[in-house]
């Protein structure tokens, strides 16, 4: 038996009738989404067609995965779990927003290597103070809708939740403090004398390292990577979405949907949680 979710609470009858047109099978309300099973698998085509027509996630899941048996969630940062991209507010106060910025839309859509134009990224913000950091974070940093929600269900569920970020652990390591997540990885701007150097002190935290760290907590947790979810939005967290049991796309870029297990397009990341409930 095949499983496809819709990450809405309420299906009008006419949403309902398109759905098992294009999948039939049976529909299964829940409290906050619906389950489909059916017993042919749904073509990915079919369901990017529902998804656009009726405006709602749908996701057929992997055969095998079983959202009960997660016990790990590693999620990217900037633009997946918060709504901004850091390094572009850290170089706004620089005036180099739009070159930064330019940068970082080529990296996230895969068209530049990650750690090469991170490293150019940074070397603009050369001369600033570190007190910049603090003043993104306090007026620029927040959650995207339903985050909270997220980590709650996590919690209920035991599930225990990184973040990992081929940005700054100036932002990282509060949001970590500040919702109570487990883990976090990112890269550390390098300073001297209160001022940024234009460079990366250590390795850089790229599409490897963040795959990378999944496996390895993994390891440390005792779990599977089947028993895992990746998510994220941009390209560089296509190895980090391929070795989850689960890959999820937030509003994610071409080249990450391209690869992505499931999408969350229309709803918010309180949808994530759908696929931790039972659905066998």
């Amino acid at each position: 038996m095949y499983r496809t979710l819709i990450h809405t609470a309420r299906l009008a009858d006419a949403e309902a009738a398109s759905i098992l047109a294009a999948i039939p099978g049976r529909l299964e309300p829940r409290d906050t989404h619906w389950l489909l099973r059916h017993e042919r698998p749904a073509e990915r085509e079919a369901a990017e067609a529902l998804r656009a027509s009726l405006r709602l996630d749908v996701n057929p899941l992997p055969q095998g995965f079983d959202g009960a048996a997660v016990g790990l969630l590693v999620t990217d940062m900037d633009s997946t779990l918060i709504a901004i991209e850091c390094i572009d507010e850290i170089a706004d106060r620089a005036g180099q927003r739009q070159a930064v910025a330019a940068i970082t839309e080529a990296a996230m859509n895969g068209e530049l290597d990650f750690a090469q134009s991170l490293q150019r990224r940074v070397a603009l913000l050369e001369g600033l103070p570190v007190s910049v950091l603090e003043a993104v974070y306090d007026e620029k940093v927040g959650l995207n809708p339903g985050a909270e929600a997220l980590v709650a269900a996590c919690r209920r569920r035991g599930v225990r939740i990184a973040l990992v970020s081929g940005g700054f652990d100036f932002f990282v390591d509060r949001l970590k403090d500040g919702l109570g997540l487990d883990f976090a990885l990112a890269n550390r701007l390098e300073s001297r004398g209160g001022f940024l150097t234009g460079r990366i002190e250590g390795p850089i935290c790229g599409g490897a390292e963040k795959a990378g760290f999944l496996l390895s907590l993994c390891g440390r947790l005792g779990l599977a990577p089947a028993a895992s979810i990746g998510l994220g939005d941009g390209a560089n967290d296509a190895r980090l979405l391929g070795v989850a049991g689960l890959g999820v796309g937030y509003h994610p870029k071409p080249a990450l949907r391209a690869v992505a297990d499931a999408v969350i397009e229309y709803a918010d990341l309180a949808a994530v949680a759908d696929f931790l409930e039972e659905t066998r």
